[in-house]
């Protein structure tokens, strides 16, 4: 089951663990499970996603109940009017805090069609940044005999596919554990000493306009408990409720 964070007529959110895709689609043919159709199945109601979490980010994901709900709050993400705050663990010592302007290109995964007429201008993009905490460990990665990470807190303020992972690896800071935009040396480091095999985002909290209320709502949820438990093995449980 699905851990509930928030329900009401209208809009329903639930913590997505990393690994579950939130509908079917051409990723992975074989794959049973879809957060959509659990959640369907969990309180016997038909639920429409109004945003998308990767598959490997852990964290908020909100849906709508009904139909107005979802165009309104839909509206509302395209519009850039939700603050999003995200958890990441990344390569290197970043800034202590920043903003990532750099626009993006369009980006399709492999199973979507590009529309006709689609352009691959790149559109604006940007992330702000807070770095929480540091970490140098006394492992030998590459050509260095230390490896050095960072926990980071990041708001994206647009929201363009895949956009922090994009970002991180625009600034040579990639998440861990991102096989797509990460760095394969450091997440098998990971994967080998911390027996980490997920991508280490997530979203932990959102806040937006209740798209019938008009109320401020504020939907926030812990980590997952393996996201959780590499941060302690890394120091770092008591950085994270300090700044939560």
């Amino acid at each position: 089951m699905l851990d509930i964070l928030y329900r009401d007529d209208q809009l329903i959110a639930v913590h997505k663990p990393a690994g579950l895709l939130v509908h079917r689609s051409e990723i992975d043919r074989h794959e049973t499970r879809f957060a959509i159709q659990l959640l369907r199945d969990q309180i016997g109601q038909k639920v429409w996603p109004v945003h998308r979490l990767d598959r490997g980010t852990s964290g908020v994901l909100l849906f709508a109940l009904e139909r107005e709900a979802l165009i309104a709050a839909s509206r509302a993400f395209e519009n850039n009017e939700v603050d999003k705050a995200y958890l990441a663990v990344v390569r290197g010592w970043p800034a202590e805090s920043g903003v990532i302007d750099y626009a993006l290109s369009r980006q399709y995964d492999d199973y979507e069609r590009r529309p006709a007429g689609a352009t691959s201008e790149a559109q604006a993009a940007i992330t702000r940044f807070e770095r929480l905490t540091t970490v140098e460990l006394p492992i030998a990665v590459d050509r260095y005999p230390t490896s050095r990470y960072a926990l980071l807190r990041l708001h994206p303020e647009t929201g363009r596919r895949h956009q922090i992972r994009r970002h991180l690896k625009h600034i040579a800071h990639p998440v861990i554990g991102d096989s797509t935009h990460g760095k394969g040396i450091h997440n098998r480091m990971f994967a080998e000493h911390f027996g980490c095999q997920r991508m280490l985002l997530a979203c932990t909290a959102m806040r937006l306009r209740h798209p019938v209320t008009g109320a401020d709502l504020l939907l926030e949820t812990p980590l997952d408990e393996d996201f959780s438990a590499l941060l302690g093995a890394l120091g770092w449980s008591a950085s994270v409720a300090v700044s939560a």
